[in-house]
């Protein structure tokens, strides 16, 4: 029997999975759901367990690296408020953090108003739960990527509750007995789908949930805010920065099949391509 490559993907959820219109409402317009994270080889853990470690201690952080916090300077991160110098050098060494490990990051985002707007009409009360979509897409572009390299995934998520963990398992259960259950259509088959027997081969059911105090859950939610960011603005420093360091799927394929195999960015106002 041939030998798999085991990949990890770590994920985090970003935004919000609520389809109600009346909470479309944000200064930033940032109105999404995403599911991204790291995919990481097994070989290659201990080394990011390493410069993680290395840079904890550097800066003495006891608590979970928490992008919404380190970015709003909050909480256990407020310090970085009173010192601008201080605050420089930490920003400029956890960046050096991200791009220094072997990791990709990869994602599947999606506009809330722009998802409703689109389908709701079309599919009224049997509209899919946000995530699901999100989540079928991301898994599958990280096995196209994986396919070639004879790899498999285990999939390692945040926990954010018991209904939404549950909707995980079940959603990675639905891909490897049916394939994605998006329309086959010709709109669907220009993303050249994956059938069930490639979700068979490449993706582990031994799925687990960790707790936001994993290391590589931390970093997962440090590369998806970025990602996610990109939608909307693809000159977000922290979203340049991974992809000239080439940490992020859409900087390792070309812009061509940019559209099949990196980053899906779905329902915005124009098709999303970010370089």
């Amino acid at each position: 029997m041939e030998q798999k490559q085991t990949f990890y993907f770590y994920m985090d959820d970003s935004g919000t999975r609520s389809l109600n219109k009346n909470n479309f409402i944000r200064k930033d317009k940032m109105d999404y759901f995403a599911l991204g994270g790291i995919l990481v080889k097994e070989e290659d853990k201990e080394i990011v367990k390493n410069k993680y470690i290395e840079f904890c201690n550097k800066w003495d952080i006891k608590d979970p690296l928490h992008s919404t916090k380190i970015r709003g300077e909050r909480e256990e991160y407020g310090w970085l408020k009173q010192n601008k110098t201080k605050r420089a050098l930490f920003l400029n060494d956890l960046n050096s953090l991200l791009i220094n490990i072997p990791v990709i990051g990869f994602a599947a985002v999606i506009d809330r108003k722009g998802y409703v707007d689109r389908y709701k009409q079309k599919y009224k009360e049997k509209l899919w739960p946000i995530d699901k979509t999100v989540y079928c897409i991301l898994v599958e572009r990280i096995i196209k990527y994986i396919k070639p390299l004879k790899g498999i995934i285990e999939i390692r998520f945040e926990e954010t509750g018991k209904k939404e963990d549950r909707s995980i398992l079940q959603y990675t259960e639905d891909l490897k007995k049916h394939g994605t259950p998006f329309d086959k259509t010709i709109s669907s088959k220009k993303y050249n789908r994956l059938k069930n027997i490639d979700f068979k081969s490449s993706v582990s059911m031994r799925i687990k949930r960790k707790k936001k105090t994993n290391l590589f859950v931390q970093i997962a939610d440090l590369y998806l805010y970025p990602m996610a960011k990109s939608g909307y603005d693809s000159k977000y420093k922290a979203w340049v920065n991974l992809f000239k360091n080439k940490k992020v799927i859409n900087a390792l394929v070309s812009i061509k099949t940019r559209s099949k195999l990196g980053i899906k960015y779905s329902c915005f106002d124009k098709e999303k391509d970010p370089e």
